[in-house]
């Protein structure tokens, strides 16, 4: 019996949360996550296959040689057998695993310019779902939970409200990176965050948009999605890329973009510092908007190779040994156009380090790159309780001051995570649209005075928020005082008529 009933959103993620029972206490969410998300994307791909079909055999009536071609020009082509109704009917098959590490690669090699490598990093036939038996079984019990009525991706139930897929996948991407600890804050930006940010930036219709340590794409697709035209009105008229150094999380991008109909994205699994793949000839290949959240003073990211970089990116200064944050802020300048923006998510000590970091900022003071300071509350972000920062760059900035931003105490407290509430992202975004000084939340610095510094960019220097406490009253604390003391002469009188009475 077909489907007929459309699922929510709410239905949708409580499903596939509950499908996650599988591997719970088996393995770490960090590790079952993939195939979690895997398993999700096979089922869209399936449902979706199936919507298609069902419309063109109602179009075309027994014309299959005809339905197959209009099929073969769809975004993706499913094979012969490699559905997840072809899954579900094997699922009681003691080569199950094998069976759907074959469909994978079928699906893979199908569509090698779309889905290229997106399943070499996952084995449903590993040992890592337990012996044979105890595979089985924990697949059996997978597939039967796809198959509820609630996880049914035909395009036909949910006709105009295109993105639950999309919204789907970041409610697990956010859940897992929220029980995954420290490992989980490495591939996602909490999704307020991508938002204050994609906001800052305000990508326009027609840009290039990049993320260099892209993670599962969450901040990339958020960015694309805040595209506006001339009007003001949201378009799809944009191009995005990527880099992923998890092969992994890479993996997560691809199908994350897939989901969110971002087919054209071009994401490239290397190491952005030492190996940058998106290159235009012998140079960087440019964009009007750079960002990222790239992760925190990074050791070993690549000191070694900085002097030699054939890229050109460390003329300003090459960044501390053991703190790789400024390879990554000079590797987004770089690959940014004449009149592009830089938005990046930093730990507060880029704002202060001294030595090669000092330089580096005074040197793109003295750019007047630098547009924008903002300081974010403490605990926004999974895996690390430390306050963190943004910092805006803009190759066409048309004034020399520098807009501090402390935000820091403007926030939802969280059982887990602080939570960035709308007016809060509003009240950054028009701070910063209007470059203003507020009393005790921003404060628009002329470069000399940060010069007069040491080019030390930490907020309070520029962001006065002390509050004077209210005067004492003296002598109504006095009064205060006396009267209490003479309460507590009395209580203790009856204390002790009351142990006199007990003989104590």
């Amino acid at each position: 019996m077909i489907n007929t009933v459309k699922p929510t959103q709410d239905q949708i993620n409580s499903a596939l949360w509950n499908a996650c029972d599988t591997f719970r206490g088996a393995f770490d969410s960090s590790e079952y996550k993939n195939y979690i998300l895997v398993f999700m994307f096979i089922k869209y791909l399936s449902d979706v296959w199936k919507d298609h079909y069902n419309e063109l055999k109602e179009r075309y009536g027994d014309d299959e040689e005809l339905i197959q071609r209009k099929l073969n020009r769809e975004r993706f082509v499913l094979p012969p057998n490699s559905s997840f109704d072809y899954i579900f009917d094997h699922r009681n098959d003691t080569d199950i695993g094998e069976k759907i590490d074959t469909i994978f690669a079928k699906i893979e090699e199908k569509n090698i310019e779309k889905l290229d490598g997106v399943f070499r990093n996952i084995s449903f036939n590993s040992d890592k779902l337990g012996q044979t038996k105890d595979r089985n079984r924990r697949l059996k019990n997978l597939i039967n939970d796809f198959a509820k009525p609630e996880l049914d991706f035909r395009p036909s139930l949910w006709e105009g409200k295109q993105d639950i897929l999309g919204e789907a996948y970041m409610f697990l991407l956010e859940k897992f990176a929220s029980g995954a600890g420290k490992k989980g804050g490495e591939f996602f930006t909490p999704k307020e965050v991508s938002s204050l940010l994609a906001k800052l930036v305000a990508p326009k219709k027609g840009d290039r948009i990049f993320d260099p340590t892209c993670g599962s794409g969450s901040l990339l697709i958020k960015v694309a999605e805040e595209t506006k035209d001339k009007e003001g009105n949201s378009t799809d008229n944009f191009a995005i890329y990527g880099q992923e150094s998890n092969g992994d999380t890479w993996a997560l991008s691809k199908m994350n973009c897939f989901l969110h109909k971002m087919d054209s994205a071009q994401i490239e699994w290397c190491d952005t510092i030492n190996n940058p793949k998106l290159i235009e000839g012998d140079a960087l290949m440019k964009f009007d908007i750079v960002v990222a959240n790239p992760p925190f003073s990074l050791d070993k990211w690549g000191h070694e190779n900085a002097e030699a970089d054939r890229y050109k990116r460390f003329l300003r200064g090459v960044p501390p040994k053991s703190k790789g944050d400024y390879a990554f802020i000079l590797h987004m300048i770089e690959t940014t156009t004449p009149t592009g923006k830089v938005g990046v998510i930093v730990p507060h000590g880029v704002l202060f380090r001294g030595s090669a970091e000092q330089k580096i900022r005074q040197k793109l003071i003295e750019e007047n790159l630098l547009e924008t300071v903002i300081g974010l509350p403490t605990n926004l972000f999974y895996g690390t309780g430390i306050p963190a920062a943004i910092l805006i760059f803009n190759k066409a900035k048309t004034t020399e001051d520098i807009l501090f931003i402390d935000a820091s105490k403007d926030f939802e407290d969280g059982k887990k995570q602080n939570v960035l509430r709308l007016q809060d992202l509003d009240k950054i975004v028009n701070t910063h649209q209007n470059r203003k000084t507020i009393e005790k939340y921003s404060s628009l610095v002329k470069p000399e005075e940060v010069a007069e510094n040491d080019y030390n960019l930490n907020i309070p220097r520029y962001v006065d928020t002390f509050e004077e406490e209210e005067p004492v009253d003296i002598a109504a604390t006095k009064i205060e005082i006396e009267k209490l003391e003479k309460e507590l002469v009395e209580v203790r009188a009856e204390m002790n008529i009351h142990l006199k009475e007990l003989g104590l």
